[in-house]
């Protein structure tokens, strides 16, 4: 929904008829508040089905410097509203002290948190001009070349990195616990398509995932910057889901659409 608020991705979810939302928490003060979110889900009838941590670049400020502190928090406020999944990105690469200890401080985390999945979202390296390439991520972009208990497979990542999203599936195995619904073009940015306009198998992810055993939520995380009205914005995310709902090989027990920021 970015650039609107948090606010109205509860509005629109209710309106088109989604299960559910990502809360992106981030600088909109709404997505940090867990009574104000709280009040969101029993005004529209929407719950959260997700909480996405601050751990973008821009928002390394938010709630505290440290990165521990903020999953942590991000860990209250899934549990406070019920939320089963933290999305959470490994860690930049400038984040030292924090990389050398994300596996076991997320092992932590679990067993704190036992009914939280904390599923770690595959990334992509940053292309620059010519054939120049560089990954921002330790100890690299691909979590399952560390090995994490639980992911987040999100399939524009897939298109900027130029990996097929049903091999990434299959890496995670028994970890694959949410799912980031986008589409690429591969041709290495992320762009986060409605799927089916890119080149990624969603169809045939989404056809595939019963027989994987998947049992958590597919997040519709598309870029509706750039739409000209909400109407726009609207079609664009009406069409995700009528295309999520169609590929699923049984009925889909959570789809959300992500809030501002995802």
């Amino acid at each position: 929904m970015f650039p609107e608020p948090t606010a109205a991705a509860f509005e629109v979810a209710a309106t088109l008829g989604y299960d559910g939302v990502e809360v992106m928490v981030w600088s909109d003060a709404v997505s940090q508040d867990a009574d104000a979110l709280a009040g969101l889900v029993r005004h529209y009838g929407v719950p959260v089905l997700s909480v996405h941590a601050p751990c973008l670049v821009l928002t390394q400020r938010v709630w505290s410097p440290d990165p521990w502190q903020r999953l942590r928090r991000a860990a209250e406020l899934a549990r406070t509203l019920d939320s089963k999944t933290v999305v959470v990105h490994p860690p930049f690469a400038w984040q030292r002290d924090y990389a050398r200890g994300f596996a076991d401080g997320l092992a932590e985390l679990t067993d704190r948190y036992p009914e939280i999945a904390f599923a770690v979202e595959n990334m992509y390296p940053v292309r620059g001009v010519g054939r120049l390439e560089f990954t921002p991520y330790a100890p690299g972009w691909d979590p399952t070349a560390v090995g994490y208990q639980a992911y987040t497979l999100d399939v524009s990542h897939c298109a900027a990195a130029q990996v097929d999203a049903l091999a990434m599936a299959d890496a995670m195995g028994p970890g694959l616990a949410h799912v980031h619904l986008g589409d690429g073009t591969g041709r290495g940015r992320d762009e986060h398509l409605v799927p089916g306009r890119g080149a990624q198998p969603c169809a045939e992810l989404l056809g595939s995932l019963a027989s994987r055993g998947f049992t958590g939520s597919i997040a519709v995380e598309v870029a509706t910057r750039r739409a000209a009205s909400r109407a726009e914005r609207e079609a664009d995310l009406r069409e995700a889901l009528t295309f999520a709902r169609h590929h699923l090989a049984t009925p889909p027990r959570m789809s959300e659409v992500s809030t501002p920021g995802g």
